[in-house]
């Protein structure tokens, strides 16, 4: 069943959907919130991979040896349509489930942790684990526990936290709690592949310039064509987002022409000095 974390599985023991706690959020966990220059980098956050641990409610009782080999067959890309009520066009959409695991049995009850793809429902899910195992179900309880590089026991803080450390700031105290609180969306993003650059091509990408190969300095060995890409200073300070066009080991080949397309600016201008002439200075 592999090592829980109390933190997470703390409210099993007291759960009960038709008790006393029906008037707790069924829905809690991490949710990032960008500032200023990073709500640029939303995109990427939306695209993030996701893990949750949900309690999973059964229409009927089911063996758990049933449940667990219904798991295994859910651990793989599977087949989706937005429900009813959803913000995006209703129909048919592969996702992949990573791993399911941590499972848990009490009567009815079914929780477990598993990661996803971005884009996947959970109510959704659930209701279809319940119609493959026949006696149906719903989604009873959900926490989110980690969106890309954010985890919840690195980067969760409640409200209650932040409005207390944000009215106290001018305390050396809570003023140290706030800066752990509020972090630099470089954490937000260590999940994207990387490319750094050369400080002379910074302001150049600043202003909008697609990324060419001259410009490029060092990358990480995961980036596939296609795929969204980080573009980074030296400092380790985010450029831009970018979609790259060919592989790691196609970018480490090329001596000219374009790596990369600049998506998302998200590094001010002038940030770094400008390195180029224009045709007018000539």
């Amino acid at each position: 069943m592999g090592k829980k974390n109390p933190q997470y599985f703390k409210s099993w023991t007291n759960w009960d959907p038709c008790g006393e706690n029906r008037g707790n959020p069924i829905v809690t966990g991490v949710l990032p919130i960008p500032l200023l220059e990073s709500t640029k980098a939303s995109q990427a956050l939306l695209q993030a991979g996701k893990e949750y641990i949900t309690v999973m409610r059964l229409h009927k009782y089911v063996d758990v040896k049933q449940i667990t080999s219904i798991f295994k067959e859910f651990e793989n890309t599977i087949f989706q349509k937005p429900p009813l009520r959803s913000s995006v066009k209703r129909q048919l959409r592969k996702r992949t489930i990573y791993y399911i695991k941590d499972v848990e049995v009490k009567e009815k009850n079914v929780m477990f942790r598993f990661g996803c793809q971005a884009g996947t429902y959970v109510r959704k899910f659930c209701h279809d684990i319940g119609e493959v195992l026949g006696v149906g179900a719903h989604m009873a309880e959900l926490r989110r526990t980690r969106v890309g590089s954010l985890t919840e026991s690195r980067f969760l803080t409640t409200l209650h936290e932040l409005m207390y450390a944000s009215t106290n700031w001018n305390s050396k105290k809570e003023e140290s709690m706030l800066r752990q609180m509020v972090r630099p969306i470089e954490e937000a993003l260590e999940f994207l592949p990387k490319i750094y650059i050369r400080d002379s091509t910074v302001e150049a990408i600043c202003n909008g310039a697609n990324l060419a190969a001259p410009g490029v300095l060092k990358l990480e060995t995961n980036i596939q064509p296609n795929s969204m890409i980080g573009i980074y200073t030296l400092k380790g300070e985010i450029v831009a987002l970018a979609k790259a066009l060919s592989s790691t080991e196609n970018i480490g080949r090329q001596e000219k022409g374009l790596v990369a397309d600049t998506l998302r600016v998200i590094m001010s201008k002038g940030t770094y000095p400008k390195m180029w002439k224009s045709h007018r200075n000539k």
